[in-house]
């Protein structure tokens, strides 16, 4: 099982993008619709026109890392949003990439640690 090596926050971009952008295409929608650095760690999520792609673009330190996972049947159910973009959690990426909709999903309260200032 490969791992994200996740360091920073997690952006999907809900335009679609051309399916044959690749590192640095991604890099540079990353940069210029987005407004966000590409080597900060954080991860970058796009999917095509069909949306039956997803790409997730990841700087890990030395070098640019691109995911591709490609549905044989139905589409991915990006998040519904007026933004470019929206930050997801580590477990709703999960949900998108399992094929369920974030907004049909009802989640039970959990503890979440407040950061002291």
């Amino acid at each position: 099982m490969l791992t994200l090596g996740l360091t920073g926050r997690i952006w999907v971009c809900l335009q679609p993008q051309d399916g044959r952008k690749s590192f640095d295409g991604l890099a540079a929608v990353v940069t210029a619709h987005l407004a966000r650095d590409p080597l900060s760690g954080d991860l970058f999520v796009f999917r095509n026109k069909r949306g039956d792609r997803l790409k997730i673009l990841a700087w890990q330190g030395d070098g640019f890392t691109l995911y591709l996972r490609r549905l044989e049947k139905g589409t991915f159910a990006f998040p519904a949003a007026d933004a470019v973009e929206v930050a997801v959690t580590p477990t709703e990426l999960a949900m998108i990439l399992g094929g369920l909709e974030l907004g049909a999903v009802k989640r039970r309260p959990r503890f979440e640690r407040q950061a002291i200032e």
